[in-house]
Formats: structure tokens, C-alpha cells, sequence
């Protein structure tokens, strides 16, 4: 892929027909959405990325660990929801994998990557790689005007967030705290966590989800032979995939009917079948679900019924399941429940003071190193990132009512703090889940990014109508 960096992208003539969209983060949501407006109209698109090691695979698909596998079997991993064999057949073509397999991460990243090149080679000028980040965006005269780092600016017709997910905020008993750096990782993702630690050190991963099994695998894939203990407030993990399960039957009406009562109805329904189809089922209808429930009954399921459905609607791959299993056979590896309530500096250790689910009495244990698993976050109000930060301070964004990311209208338009969508300021991707819920993975994404292709492509933009 040819990446340029740019002092000044000029506005385009008033005159012309095409239209611009320029779109912030090149992770899999803005990627495919750039593709998806290329192959639908006569749209100069660019794709604008801070990390260009990362264009076009994002934090997501960039790793390089040959043990980080999808959670989702390739069969339905293909970045366009009408061509579902599109992703089965780059790997046939490679003599790589089937549609049953879990395939590495870095694999999806590569496909994501050629499919990019490939975009750029039949699109030509209509597709733009821009290198660098964006510091401000602002609306002006029908248009908006994009700050980039490097001191150019850009115009386009529309702009759209696509920045992913933020990164893990610390947990509560450990924020504000000056931890050294050696012994505490806030961000698994911004560094090398393994880094100085000697292998028979012991270590806690604090989450145990998804991320906390990324993390483990690397730790014990390097090498790392000294206990690691995962911990969280309920220590569940997230279960497994089973092979020859037939495909899940849809329900396309409510099954129950309050959000916070869909868990109860799965467990039910799991008594009879088995619970992974239960939960597949109702696939299709989990965002009509969390549109028709108000704020009390979204919080509600979050606080007391979200970690159950996580761990059974975001699965392990079997061989990494297998590979968990084994570590908790053999004793390295631990999972606990519970919650953090200090934390102290020793002088080659911290010891970390934490309270068992269930008991009074608190326990300590001492660690080389403690490393942040929580997961990726959508607090807008605790980022650090200075575009999210100065679009709050303008006022030209703001959370949703759960603080699970940008608050956006129907359509995707975001919405300013007083409450007014913007005309030419969208976003996609897992920020938006404060409106969509289920809109983290690649199935899902890649509906919200079609729909909103298409939307962007039939509004008739030069006469301000439409979006």
C-alpha cells in the first residue's frame, strides 16, 4: 500500500459531483466503510490513520502471536456481509485454512491489508491513504474541516469516526495511583508487557475476559513458567466453541419481555438445547432488544446481567480454550473472584490487597508485575485521546447516558452537548455501542458499515437534504 502524508489536502471544487468523506481510524469499521463507499458510487474517500503499521487492521488484527486466534469460525468472517464466501475464498486461494477453522489474527489482519491494496489498485485517486492523525474536527460552510498533527487540514463533505475502541481505563482502586512502570501495565496493547519480567515471577492479570486470555497466551508463549492469577470481580471466563453444532434457529420476536429478563429466558431455553445455540439464537434481535429498553433497564442489565452474557456470547476458539484448560490443570494459572481494595510498593514487588467474592476477610497477594485486563473502554469523559478530548471541550461531541461511548442519533449522526445531532460529523464502530449494543464484532460491524455506505451514497449532499 502506497501511504502519503499530507501538508494541506485541498478543498474540492464546489462544481463537482463526487463527494468526500473523510474517515478517522483505519481499523476493520473504517476500512470496510471506505470499500463499501468506493464499490457503491463515485466517492473520494480518505482513510486517515495515525499508526501506519496498523492501516488497515487495526489494533485488533495486528498482532503478531500465532496463538491469538479469531473467536469467530472464518466461515463467517468475510469483511462484506454480501459476499459471504469473500473471506473463505482469499484463504482457499492461499491454501490457508476452511470455513470451520479459527485462523490467527494476524491472517485476518493480511486479508484485511490485501483487500485494502486491492481497493487501491482499482480505485485509483478516489482512495486516499492518509498517514497521520487528527486533531480537530470542525464543521464550517457545509462541509468539515479535519486538523491534522502534522499541521495540514482537511476538507470533506462528511467525516466519520471510526476510532475503534478506547483504551482500558485503570481500575477504581488503582487510578491515581503512581505506580512504577515495571511492576504495573495500564494499557497490555501500548507496551511490551513481558519486557524484564523474569520467568518464574509471579504476575496478576486483573479481568479475566477476553483480553486476560490474550494476555496469558503471550505470557506463557514466551516462556513465562511462574504463576499468573486472573482476577475479577465474579472470575468468570469466557467458554468455548463446540464443533458440529447445528446452525442456531433465529428468533425474530422478542423473547422476553424486558432486557434484563433475556438472560433468564437463555438459561431457561439451555435446560432443553444447548446454551450456545440458545444464545446465537437471538443474535438478530439483541439490538432491537437494547433500542426498546430505556436508560434504568440498559443499567440494570449492565451491572447485574453483562458479564454473564459476555462469557457465553464471546467464545474461545477450541484450541485456545484447550491451551487455558491445560494452564489451569497443571496450577499455573488461576482464575479468582473478587475486588481490588489497595495496593502498596515493595521494594522488588507490589503487594495487592484484594477481597474474595463472598468474604470479609481480605487476602494479599504479591506480584512482580500486575497487568490491566479490564478491556477496551468507551468512557469519552476519562480518555485520554486528544481529538475525543477536544471535541468534548468544543462541545462538538458527548457520552451516552451509560458512558459507553459517542452518543449518536439513528442514523449515526453524533450529538453535540446540547443535544443536537451534527449535520456532517457520523460514527461507526464499537463507540457507538451506547446505541446498538451489539456492534463490537466483525458480523455486526459489517452490517452497520454497509447500511451507513449506502445511506451516505444516496443523500443528495450538494442540496442538503439527506444525512
Amino acid at each position: 500500500m502506497n501511504l502519503i502524508t499530507t501538508e494541506l489536502l485541498s478543498p474540492r471544487p464546489r462544481f463537482r459531483t463526487a463527494t468526500r468523506v473523510a474517515i478517522v481510524g483505519a481499523g476493520f469499521s473504517g476500512t470496510m466503510l471506505a470499500l463499501n463507499l468506493l464499490e457503491q458510487a463515485d466517492v473520494e474517500v480518505l482513510l486517515i490513520e495515525r499508526d501506519r503499521h496498523r492501516m488497515g487492521a487495526g489494533v485488533a488484527y495486528s498482532s503478531s502471536e500465532n496463538s491469538h486466534l479469531l473467536n469467530v469460525r472464518a466461515g463467517n468472517m468475510s469483511a462484506f456481509p454480501e459476499r459471504p464466501d469473500h473471506f473463505c475464498d482469499w484463504l482457499a486461494a492461499r491454501g490457508l485454512g476452511c470455513d470451520a477453522a479459527f485462523v490467527t489474527r494476524a491472517t485476518y489482519g493480511r486479508y484485511l491489508r490485501e483487500t485494502l491494496s486491492a481497493a487501491l489498485e482499482k480505485h485509483g485517486r478516489r482512495l486516499k491513504l492518509v498517514d497521520d492523525a487528527v486533531l480537530d474536527i470542525e464543521e464550517r460552510g457545509g462541509q468539515v474541516t479535519l486538523g491534522l498533527v502534522n499541521g495540514g487540514l482537511i476538507e470533506a463533505d462528511r467525516a466519520v469516526l471510526a476510532i475503534g475502541n478506547l483504551p482500558p481505563h485503570d481500575p477504581p482502586a488503582i487510578a491515581g495511583l503512581s505506580l512504577p512502570a515495571w511492576n504495573y501495565i495500564g494499557d497490555p496493547w501500548a507496551s511490551d508487557f513481558t519486557e524484564g519480567l523474569a520467568p518464574d515471577s509471579t504476575v496478576m492479570v486483573v479481568g479475566t475476559g477476553l483480553t486476560a486470555v490474550d494476555v496469558i497466551l503471550r505470557l506463557t508463549g514466551q516462556g513465562h513458567k511462574g504463576p499468573i492469577v486472573a482476577l475479577s470481580r465474579r472470575g468468570l471466563r469466557p467458554h468455548r466453541h463446540v464443533d458440529g453444532l447445528p446452525r442456531p434457529k433465529p428468533v425474530l420476536a422478542k423473547p422476553a419481555p424486558e432486557l434484563s429478563e433475556l438472560v433468564g429466558w437463555a438459561r431457561g431455553e439451555a435446560t432443553t438445547r444447548d446454551w450456545r445455540l440458545v444464545v446465537d439464537s437471538v443474535r438478530p434481535i439483541t439490538q432491537m432488544m437494547w433500542a426498546s429498553a430505556d436508560a434504568d433497564k440498559r443499567a440494570r442489565f449492565l451491572r447485574h446481567l453483562r458479564p454473564f452474557w459476555d462469557v457465553h456470547r464471546h467464545r474461545l476458539a477450541p484450541e485456545v480454550a484447550d491451551r487455558i484448560d491445560a494452564l489451569v490443570a497443571s496450577g499455573q494459572l488461576s482464575f479468582r473472584a473478587g475486588k481490588i481494595v489497595g495496593v502498596a510498593v515493595e521494594s522488588d514487588a507490589l503487594a495487592i490487597q484484594w477481597r474474595p467474592r463472598g468474604e470479609d476477610a481480605p487476602a494479599v497477594t504479591r506480584v512482580a508485575r500486575m497487568i490491566n485486563c479490564t478491556g477496551p473502554q468507551g468512557d469519552l469523559l476519562r480518555s485520554s485521546d486528544p481529538l475525543v478530548k477536544r471535541m468534548l471541550a468544543a462541545r462538538r461531541i458527548r457520552p451516552d447516558a451509560l458512558r459507553l461511548g459517542l452518543d449518536i442519533d439513528r442514523d449515526g449522526h453524533v450529538i453535540d452537548a446540547k443535544g443536537q445531532p451534527s449535520e456532517h460529523i457520523l460514527a461507526i464502530g464499537p463507540m457507538t455501542r451506547g446505541d446498538l449494543w451489539e456492534v463490537v464484532a466483525v458480523p455486526d460491524i459489517r452490517i452497520q458499515v454497509s447500511a451507513l455506505a449506502r445511506r451516505l451514497v444516496n443523500a443528495h449532499w450538494m442540496g442538503g437534504e439527506g444525512l
